[in-house]
């Protein structure tokens, strides 16, 4: 059985300058359709799709340093974020200035492959960093892509054999600030204070107006919480059959006091790198409303834990019904994984999931 997977992998810098020239062309061909599209709706009360829209870019991809079919994906992709967005019309693509947009390729199936160790498309070969063994694979649709720093990336989408997990077992998975993630096991993802750690270094660096630097500290933030985040949720993929998370919503507590301390513990990117993995292994991913997990006990059911703000500072706390002494996120965890496994709720009830 295969499922599609996106691969990224980095291109070397000497291809920068190429890959400028080829975006600022993409660029180009963008705001020229956003234009004529925004026109035709204004003047004939007609939305273009991407079909009517190829034949006004047809035969310019050779002056523009462009493959044909990557014209045709300008197009397609205008008019999904076009219709998605309920706009007339998109903003443009900057190619210069401090606001410019981040370098953008796309290329259609078939538009790309691997030849001679190196990837080939529109004539010109790109050596990359290449740590997925692409050779092994049959290219689909793909796009090169520039980060912040002003590197870019390849990233294609290929047909790969599903790997099933030979985990077995259940884990009740309990999302929080202290520790990102507390397992019904005792197993944590310890919070690396990602942006906490190195928030004066930032902040040093913003105010001597070094956007270089800047954006640097930006990139290690952000991968160093992805490191740490894909690590911990390959664990689990390989040691169980059954993934159990709590529903609490980073959304809604960016709202608050604690936003910042949320989104450096990056809950939505972990739940989304389960989920995919999960499916990639064929092992179960479920996502269960965790309400009054935390003060119920996970041995007798009873709602006895600590409760309002003053309770949040309390990490383990005794059962006056039981006499079971709990760790707070570990006893969440275990109330989790019994709610997906149909078991017992506690005393106020949680809905179905």
């Amino acid at each position: 059985m295969k499922q599609t997977k996106t691969l990224k992998v980095r291109v070397k810098d000497k291809h920068v300058a190429q890959l400028n020239r080829m975006a600022r062309s993409v660029n180009y061909v963008w705001n020229y359709v956003n234009e004529l599209s925004s026109r035709a709706i204004r003047e004939r009360r007609l939305f273009l799709s991407a079909y009517d829209l190829h034949p006004y870019t047809k035969g310019a991809g050779k002056e523009l340093g462009l493959h044909s079919q990557t014209l045709q994906c300008i197009a397609a992709e205008y008019a999904t974020r076009r219709k998605q967005f309920r706009k007339t019309r998109l903003g443009w693509r900057k190619s210069h200035g401090l606001r410019r947009s981040l370098g953008w390729i796309p290329v259609n199936t078939g538009a790309a492959r691997w030849k001679d160790g190196q990837v080939f498309h529109n004539g010109s070969y790109f050596k990359v960093w290449d740590s997925f063994g692409l050779s092994q694979y049959t290219f689909r649709s793909a796009s090169f892509n520039e980060d912040a720093r002003g590197r870019w990336y390849f990233n294609v989408v290929v047909d790969a054999d599903v790997q099933p997990s030979l985990g077995q077992g259940a884990v009740g998975v309990d999302l929080g600030l202290k520790n990102v993630a507390t397992c019904s096991d005792g197993e944590t993802l310890e919070n690396g204070r990602f942006y906490r750690g190195m928030e004066d270094k930032l902040a040093m660096a913003q105010r001597s107006r070094n956007r270089k630097r800047t954006r640097a500290i930006h990139a290690k933030i952000k991968n160093r919480r992805k490191d740490a985040l894909h690590k911990f949720s390959r664990r689990l993929v390989s040691q169980y059959g059954e993934v159990i998370v709590g529903d609490v919503s980073s959304q809604k507590l960016t709202k608050t006091k604690m936003a910042k301390s949320v989104l450096d513990a990056g809950w939505g990117q972990l739940k989304t790198m389960l989920a995919y993995k999960c499916a990639h292994a064929g092992i179960v991913f479920k996502e269960v409303r965790e309400s009054y997990t935390t003060r119920t006990c996970s041995t007798c059911g009873s709602l006895s834990g600590p409760q309002g703000v003053n309770g949040l500072r309390m990490r383990g706390w005794e059962c006056v019904a039981c006499g079971v002494t709990h760790d707070r996120d570990v006893n969440a965890a275990r109330n989790i994984l019994n709610l997906a496994a149909g078991h017992r709720r506690p005393a106020v009830g949680i809905p179905g999931f």
